[in-house]
């Protein structure tokens, strides 16, 4: 949630920070700010998107080398000039910004209020602000120091970035729960929450823990804990290239990230899979292989589209390793009281590796002497820091708010984890093995197969984008599929869409069936492929649309659908990966038929960095 930039260094400040909250918009979008440091304290905001930020600031004097910008996602407080970040303290000293939720403001406000404190917005931040300020004033203390007495007493999750008006160079930072990353430049330093906005400027790069304090000037960092002890910095260098963030023609990030499938595929796979050979090589796994292996239980914490993936490893685990497998949400997950076995496998899946519930309910199992895995796309991230062991993704940068390219490449190596726990403990035999690392290996070139025939799905697109629900039906691993399609096209085209196993239907769902009502069935030849051509006529029936996806020769199923759209054969392990992209195909272009931005859906953020 939220984006957060800040500069301090050779550069005038608001072209780089208003350039970085661009980049990170995909966070946000209810409000933006900007706070400069140019002969005193400048604070600039506004309701909307960045473009209405930079609006309102034409004229005005932007110049100054120190600054920090936000792009807001709205927690405290509706979106509003009022409640948009920076905050300014009540003594006119101190801008901040911040990312998270501060869970005790209210006590906070209540203790400054009683002291005479007004306040000009409806927001969590500007009570953690204040409350700094009031620190800072009566202990006459450095800022530094009134800022790590507060975090003491602040209950929640939190990025802050601090200027402070009679110091025009430095930005103090501080983080628990919420990413924060440092570009290291020649007399310059960059802040943000993710390495998007620094990428253009800098490869070098400092991960802030939790519970870290930066100190940032033009030609210094300094890392303190909460106990004012210095940290060493760890300085990482960026795999990333700028392309990777920009749109390259495409009208959106989400159709060039759908179309970019075929190569995150086969990079996910690259010097992982050698198929001629029978290897799966995953050096992030092998120390815990054996503890896997032997593991009477996997669990497998996720959210959102993440945790549909967790829903597919589940089937694949158990028939191939055949481990028991249970998938939670994380948000639910961290609030029981789970029970949790010494060597039970916690799998955390997350695309930013940073999402709030995720981190509190892995840590909460590490503690019961859980094995953490962690299955995350950015490098560096909080979830792979704190798994003992994992892999990456590959995916590379992922801008449009709806999951894609991370959702597959998501399956690609839980897939791999699964074939190499299997073969490993000899539960699959060599030859259904070796077939399964074929088919693996194929996945990229079915996918780029798929995305030839985009223009099939704009057509199904043009069709039904003035449906008001649909319903989304699979069985076995295209379950999980289903449920993803359809939520999809509630994020992106705002339609209710439902998601469900097939068999199910009739337990329910049926109720629903009309004549005006699509119902896309993945119905890819497979174990269950019988029965699910079973319910297509049941819908028929009763006069529903059937959109289908089907193996390419499937006469059976084409015969009973309005409308039918042809995949590769695969088998129905690997299949999942391929049926997930026509599903995001006909999102986007619902959503863009209807005239929505398809990048930035509303009320949406694409990492759920608070509670």
């Amino acid at each position: 949630m939220c984006g957060i930039v800040g500069y301090t260094g050779k550069r005038q400040a608001y072209p780089v920070v208003i350039k970085g909250l661009k980049r990170l918009e995909y966070r946000g979008y209810d409000s933006a700010g900007v706070a400069l440091i140019n002969e005193g304290l400048k604070v600039y905001k506004k309701k909307g998107r960045v473009t209405d930020l930079e609006e309102a600031a034409m004229g005005e004097n932007l110049s100054g080398h120190i600054g920090i910008g936000h792009t807001r996602w709205a927690t405290h407080g509706e979106p509003s000039d009022r409640n948009a970040h920076p905050h300014v303290s009540q003594s006119g000293n101190i801008a901040m910004i911040h990312n998270g939720i501060i869970e005790n403001y209210d006590k906070l406000k209540k203790d400054l209020l009683a002291k005479g404190y007004k306040f000009k917005s409806d927001t969590d931040t500007e009570v953690l602000l204040n409350f700094i300020d009031d620190i800072q004033q009566n202990n006459d203390c450095t800022l530094e120091e009134a800022l790590r007495i507060a975090l003491r007493r602040v209950v929640g999750a939190y990025c802050l970035l601090l200027i402070h008006k009679d110091d025009p160079e430095t930005i103090i930072a501080a983080r628990k729960g919420s990413p924060l990353v440092i570009g290291i430049g020649k007399d310059e330093h960059f802040l943000a929450s993710d390495a998007s906005p620094i990428i253009e400027y800098t490869k070098e790069v400092v991960y802030v823990n939790d519970y870290e304090i930066a100190i940032v000037r033009p030609d210094e960092l300094i890392l303190k804990n909460l106990g004012n002890e210095k940290q060493t910095p760890f300085i990482t260098r960026l795999d990333m290239e700028l392309a990777a963030i920009e749109k390259g023609g495409y009208d959106h990030f989400m159709l060039k990230e759908i179309f970019e499938q075929p190569q995150t595929i086969y990079d996910c796979l690259r010097g992982r899979l050698d198929a001629g050979k029978g290897k799966v090589i995953l050096s992030g796994i092998d120390q815990y292989a054996q503890q896997i292996m032997n593991a009477q239980r996997i669990i497998i914490l996720a959210c959102g589209t993440s945790w549909h993936a967790g829903l597919v490893a589940e089937y694949i685990i158990e028939e191939l390793c055949r481990i028991p497998v249970e998938v939670e949400y994380a948000s639910e997950f961290r609030y029981r009281n789970p029970i949790i076995h010494k060597g039970d496998v916690i799998v955390a899946i997350s695309q930013s590796g940073e999402t709030a519930d995720t981190l509190v309910a892995i840590e909460n199992a590490k503690e019961q002497g859980a094995i953490i895995l962690g299955i995350v796309n950015v490098v560096g991230s909080s979830i792979s820091r704190k798994s003992h062991a994992g892999a990456y993704t590959h995916a590379g940068p992922e801008i449009g708010v709806a999951s894609t390219k991370a959702f597959t490449a998501q399956l690609t190596v839980l897939t791999m984890v699964a074939l190499k726990i299997a073969h490993d403990k000899g539960s699959v035999s060599t030859e259904r093995y070796m077939h399964l690392c074929q088919e693996l290996a194929a996945i990229p070139e079915k996918v780029e197969l798929v995305l030839e025939k985009a223009d099939e799905v704009k057509a199904l697109a043009e069709k039904y984008k003035d449906a008001s629900d649909a319903l989304y039906l699979g069985r076995g691993y295209n379950f999980p599929i289903a449920l993803e399609g359809a939520l999809k096209l509630k994020e992106i085209s705002y339609i209710h869409a439902e998601g469900y196993p097939a068999a199910e239907m009739k337990h329910g769902p049926i109720a629903l069936v009309t004549e005006t009502l699509p119902v896309v069935f993945v119905a890819t030849k497979d174990s269950y492929h019988e029965k699910v051509v079973s319910n297509m006529q049941e819908i028929k029936a009763r006069k529903g649309k059937v959109i289908a996806l089907i193996t390419e020769g499937d006469t059976v199923s084409a015969a009973i659908a309005d409308d039918i759209f042809e995949l590769p054969q695969a088998d129905e392990i690997v299949a999942p990966i391929i049926s997930t992209i026509p599903l995001q195909l006909l999102a986007y272009y619902i959503g863009v038929a209807k005239g929505y931005d398809v990048d930035k859906p509303r009320n949406l953020a694409k990492s759920v960095t608070v509670e």
